[in-house]
């Protein structure tokens, strides 16, 4: 149980604290930076996969081309979860990409009500409507919906109902996906490397270096997770979830100065009340079903 907290809290530590690294690597487009990490990223798991000698999956995915369809959507899904991340990192919106992991619990109950057919408790009812009128409140005062923080959500949260149901495991899964992509993002970067817009090949080698990384700080925090969650109950890996979230809003606002005050502190307010009143519920459940036994 312990070391299972320690794996789940240091993935979202690390996820917490991605603003740092996407700011250093700013002087690269928000999309090379999508491209070069979906390269280095399958650099990477490949090199752990031939360290585990990890390929029987690989047999799997070609007699079950339904696994390999459900994918490539989720593929697409995660690139877009990315790209919207990167974007609004290095241009100022942390504290918007922040809203984004708040209210992706309550996506995710949402999603599952009209895509699964799962029922809602009353009090799961009570934590949506709250959130969304934090959401309302948040779109009334700037004018427009804090699109950043919903597509987040919903990219990742409809990302996480593909993966719920999918035939492997988060190594093989990310392999898949990040193999899929790849053609895709070469291509890209070599359309990029001919008509000079690819800072990579003219970078310093400390950028160099450093875009690299985006392999391991990619698929890291994805295993460190998987190891968690099969050692911790889901309402500890829920409440330890808004570890991420809370790291990057005071990075957004403390280290990068991006103002969080007056009504948008009322919005976000209504949105934590929300959030606590569905952590609250998950934990009167569990605490129920383990009287009950």
């Amino acid at each position: 149980m312990q070391i299972g907290m320690l794996y789940a809290a240091g993935a979202y530590i690390l996820w917490g604290l991605f603003p740092i690294y996407f700011r250093a690597v700013q002087n690269f487009s928000p999309l090379e930076i999508l491209l070069q990490r979906v390269a280095w990223a399958l650099v990477f798991v490949l090199i752990v996969l031939a360290l585990r000698r990890q390929w029987s999956w690989i047999g799997k995915v070609r007699r079950q081309p339904k696994v390999l369809a459900g994918f490539a959507a989720s593929a697409t899904l995660l690139s877009v979860n990315w790209y919207i991340y990167i974007w609004a990192v290095n241009n100022g919106h942390v504290v918007d990409a922040s809203l984004g992991y708040f209210i992706t619990p309550l996506v995710n109950v949402l999603l599952g009500l009209l895509l699964l057919h799962e029922r809602m408790r009353p009090i799961q009812w009570a934590a949506v409507m709250l959130a969304a009128a934090g959401v309302a409140w948040l779109t009334w005062q700037a004018g427009h919906l804090p699109w950043i923080g919903l597509g987040l959500a919903f990219s990742f949260g409809s990302y996480g109902l593909l993966r719920k149901t999918a035939a492997l495991g988060p190594l093989e899964g990310l392999s898949l996906e990040t193999l899929l992509l790849f053609p895709l993002a070469f291509g890209c970067l070599a359309v990029m490397a001919r008509h000079g817009q690819n800072t990579f090949l003219h970078a310093p080698a400390a950028s160099k270096w450093l875009m690299a990384a985006a392999g391991p700080i990619t698929a890291v925090p994805l295993l460190l997770f998987a190891a968690g969650a099969r050692r911790i109950p889901m309402s500890t890996l829920g409440f330890l979830q808004y570890i991420a979230p809370s790291l990057q809003l005071l990075l957004g606002v403390w280290l990068y100065g991006e103002p969080f005050g007056g009504a948008r502190l009322v919005g976000f307010a209504v949105i934590w009340s929300a959030l606590a009143v569905y952590t609250l519920e998950g934990f009167r459940q569990v605490w129920s079903a383990k009287t009950a036994t």
